[in-house]
């Protein structure tokens, strides 16, 4: 029954965003400054990520190819796994931990200090003026944070490969051009916004329903992380077989 509700409340939610966004002007001045708390600051943190899984996928690629004779193949290995499965489901994770936790809280805290009906008597929609701003800037924010972490751990993976392990660069970098077409990298793009749109209406979801008292703000930020974290790794194994069978090769 918790499943069902919660279930109800998020796309209850997402319908009134979207009702919203025909309905009342955007904000801009919250609009960009969600665009930079959600994108800009979470840039390092996504950088740091993609490059370091694109680094160690590449050595381990290596360490295994190499008995078999297939160094030349590590590349387009290691692009191919960044676009469509590992730079979209890390950065989501990461975007989860640091954004859906923070947006949780901030709503919650908003709740139980009466902020939220406080803008109700202002005449201010709280959807409109709280959720709508997030929403744009999670999924303007997404794709670009996903396509960062892929280049990233595309590079760093070059990096470890050529310089590092003495892979030959030609080779590499000819067969990761070869063999990684524009499908890949819409699958993680794709993917990217899918997963913001998820993470942004859990963690809204989760603040606007937060139980009273300071034990309610602490369980709707973990709820918020955890439940992010389940659904986004459920949703990618269905949008793995559908996106590749819906898009284009």
């Amino acid at each position: 029954m918790g499943m069902v509700q919660i279930s109800g409340q998020i796309v209850f939610l997402f319908q009134d965003v979207i009702r919203c966004l025909f309905r009342y002007r955007i904000r801009l001045g919250l609009l960009i400054r969600q665009i930079d708390f959600i994108g800009a600051k979470s840039v390092p943190v996504v950088i740091i990520t993609g490059g370091f899984i694109g680094a160690v996928f590449a050595a381990q690629t290596e360490f295994q190819f190499k008995d078999l004779g297939l160094s030349s193949g590590v590349g387009p290995v290691v692009a191919i796994a960044m676009c469509r499965e590992l730079g979209p489901v890390l950065c989501a994770l990461m975007i989860a931990g640091r954004v859906g936790s923070a947006m949780a809280a901030e709503l919650a805290t908003m709740k139980i200090t009466e902020q939220i009906d406080a803008l109700r008597a202002l005449a201010v929609y709280p959807t409109e003026y709280l959720i709508v701003p997030r929403f744009l800037g999670m999924i303007i924010s997404m794709p670009i944070l996903v396509g960062l972490a892929i280049l990233c751990g595309i590079m760093s993976g070059y990096y470890v490969a050529v310089h590092i392990l003495d892979v030959p660069g030609v080779y590499y970098w000819n067969n990761t051009v070869k063999y990684t077409h524009a499908k890949d990298i819409w699958i993680g793009l794709v993917k990217g916004f899918f997963f913001g749109l998820i993470i942004i209406m859990v963690g809204c979801n989760k603040g606007l329903h937060a139980a009273q008292g300071a034990e309610g703000v602490g369980l709707a930020t973990t709820e918020a992380v955890v439940d992010s974290f389940i659904i986004v790794l459920i949703a990618n194994f269905f949008f793995t077989f559908l996106l590749n069978s819906l898009l284009p090769s």
